[in-house]
């Protein structure tokens, strides 16, 4: 293999940053608009919820996306992940006795690699719920 070409490694190395420190501007946007972080990276029953907030008596599950283009990233929530998410929502909640009677709602925050992360309520709906 040349030295110019990285190998996969690399790429899934530059991919795990690029997804953190996405997760991370998400959450200053989000706390910056008054959410409280409850979690961060929650793998469970088979799926992972990139952040868990809360404001008031609301429950966000927010799933992060950041492509080079903001716009691509809309795009990266295909039915299969809305699926897994939900899955992994309904655990949490089960296992989060504390929030019954919350409003629960999953929101989504793009990032791009230029510009604020654009954060969209209600992006798509927890099924099963």
């Amino acid at each position: 293999m040349s030295g110019s070409q990285p190998d996969r490694g690399d790429r899934r190395r530059a991919a795990y940053r690029l997804g953190h420190r996405a997760e991370w501007l998400a959450l200053a946007a989000l706390m910056l608009k008054g959410y409280r972080p409850i979690g961060r990276r929650v793998s469970i029953a088979g799926g992972e919820i990139d952040l868990v907030v809360q404001r008031w008596n609301t429950v966000v599950f927010v799933e992060v996306k950041a492509r080079a283009r903001r716009d691509d990233a809309r795009e990266a929530i295909d039915a299969a992940k809305r699926r897994r998410f939900s899955r992994a929502v309904r655990a949490w909640i089960g296992r989060n006795t504390w929030c019954a009677g919350s409003t629960f709602r999953a929101d989504a925050v793009f990032v791009g690699s230029r510009g604020w992360p654009a954060h969209v309520e209600q992006a798509f709906t927890i099924e099963g719920l």
